[in-house]
């Protein structure tokens, strides 16, 4: 096998390390690609190529999360990971961890970790590395390691939800979500939302957003009904997709360009969170991006104009 063969191989392994770190798509792959390039220009040869990869990329997301925690601090309103499409996404951990590793909740779990706690929990908890393997790409002892991961393991254990969700009723239940909000239903939605359901909008300070943040099951409702029917005028258009292994949507204006995500936190048989991401850096990897300003004010007149 050439080196490019076992670069390509691993490729979405390297992917899924440098995304659960960063909580970025594009930062995760430029990662792989920075990694990429330090492998082909290698002149030695490792005994293992996963080893080796694992480790360059795991130190190069590293450094790219220092930097990114520092911007993160002047960010505009609430921070959200980069949604992720994950229905037609090929990751080697999708049997067992995807949606408790690559769900917006895990991730926004993680960002309360240091550095070297995600990375040592990403490698151990979700691919299950070796303390060594683990020790050689963060650069810490074995010994360290350890203490890192059961530090990470205990802060994420307490912001987990007390039950699993079943995937195909979380399912069901956002697909009449979807259709409620279609139908203008304020009643079908506010039944399908939790009480203390909220809404936490991203726009970065670049796009109109959905919401900072609103709270409760009857302005939650309100809000999201308003919010797509006015759009609808517009011939705004929501693709339902599963976003980052949870139920989730594409708003779309009537060329097709994003618009916003959407994508649903369901708990107990009710929808607790709706994380909406309108910034259009975030949206650029899954295709053209509306002009989201644009949209807003044609969006306003046809409403003022009914």
């Amino acid at each position: 096998m050439t080196r490019t063969e076992e670069f390509e191989e691993l490729r979405p392994l390297l992917f899924a390390i440098a995304y659960r770190i960063l909580g970025s798509v594009s930062e995760a792959e430029d990662a792989v690609q920075e990694t990429w390039l330090r492998w082909n220009a290698s002149t030695t040869e490792p005994r293992s190529a996963k080893a080796y990869l694992s480790t360059t990329v795991t130190r190069i997301s590293l450094d790219v999360l220092r930097s990114a925690r520092v911007r993160r601090e002047t960010y505009v309103g609430p921070w959200l990971p980069e949604p992720l499409l994950t229905d037609s996404y090929e990751d080697p951990a999708r049997s067992a961890e995807l949606v408790d590793s690559l769900s917006t909740a895990a991730l926004l779990l993680l960002e309360r970790l240091s550095p070297l706690e995600r990375a040592v929990f990403v490698l151990r908890e979700v691919f299950a590395f070796g303390f060594p393997e683990i020790a050689a790409a963060v650069g810490r002892s074995e010994a360290a390691c350890r203490q890192l991961a059961v530090r990470a393991r205990r802060h994420m254990d307490e912001g987990r939800p007390r039950f699993e969700a079943d995937r195909k009723e979380c399912e069901e239940l956002a697909g009449r979500f979807f259709d409620a909000l279609k139908e203008g239903d304020v009643d079908g939605v506010r039944e399908l939302l939790a009480a203390d359901a909220q809404v936490v909008g991203d726009g970065g300070g670049k796009a109109p957003q959905l919401a900072r943040t609103v709270v409760g099951d009857d302005p939650v409702a309100r809000l999201l009904t308003t919010f797509f029917t006015t759009l609808a005028r517009v011939d705004v258009t929501l693709e339902a997709r599963e976003l980052n292994g949870e139920p989730g949507a594409i708003l779309r204006d009537r060329d097709g360009k994003v618009l916003n995500t959407w994508t649903l936190e369901i708990r107990e048989g009710r929808v607790r969170t709706i994380h909406s991401v309108t910034n259009p850096d975030k949206l650029a990897h899954l295709g053209p991006v509306a002009d989201a300003w644009a949209v807003n004010r044609e969006a306003q007149q046809a409403r003022r104009t009914v």
